[in-house]
């Protein structure tokens, strides 16, 4: 008598299967995910480069200061940095009314932490949430005092902004200005070969 043999896979064989691929599949999702955060860091730090020098611009043709304000804010348990524009006003510094678009402020990804340094100094940014609590007012954002200054002369403030990785402090990214708001966009630090 002839025992006619199965063909097809075992249970087994099908779940090492599935877990290979589940494997693979995870592996392929963190590498998609850890280069989009790269490039929204790319064109955060590019954007602010380039809001800085129109600011400037702007600063000059308004005769009015602009200021570039640095701040942390915590939300959702997560320590989150942004950066805004203000102008200076009789009444102190406050938000733009005009290109109130392009002025508006912007957060760095979650996983960014970040430090500015002028005069070979670290500057300490701006704590959004003690600002509201030592001010009555509604908007903390007008309580601040921007750290670099762009004057209406056409000089700024110079300085370097460091963008580490939080969990590790490795550096992603060095801005640089001088007195005249020339900008540096320095990845990992390094110079770029032309």
């Amino acid at each position: 008598m002839k025992v006619k043999q199965q063909s097809g896979f075992s249970l087994l064989e099908l779940l090492v299967a599935l877990f290979v691929v589940v494997i693979i599949t995870s592996l392929v999702t963190l590498s998609v995910n850890s280069g989009g955060e790269d490039i929204e860091l790319d064109a955060t730090v590019k954007s602010m480069a380039d809001v800085s020098s129109y600011a400037l611009d702007e600063a000059q043709l308004r005769g009015v200061d602009m200021g570039l304000l640095l701040e942390h804010v915590d939300k959702n348990g997560e320590r989150i940095f942004r950066y805004s524009f203000l102008e200076r006003t009789p009444q102190g510094w406050r938000a733009p009314e005009t290109q109130s678009d392009i002025f508006s402020p912007r957060e760095f990804p979650p996983t960014v932490e970040v430090a500015l340094e002028m005069e070979n100094t670290l500057v300490e940014l701006a704590d959004v949430e003690r600002l509201a609590l030592a001010s009555s007012s509604e908007s903390s954002i007008e309580e601040a005092q921007p750290q670099v200054i762009f004057y209406s002369s056409g000089e700024a403030s110079v300085g370097v902004i460091y963008l580490r990785l939080a969990q590790t402090g490795e550096l992603l990214w060095m801005i640089e200005w001088d007195l005249v708001g020339r900008f540096s966009l320095l990845r990992r630090g390094e110079t770029s070969e032309p």
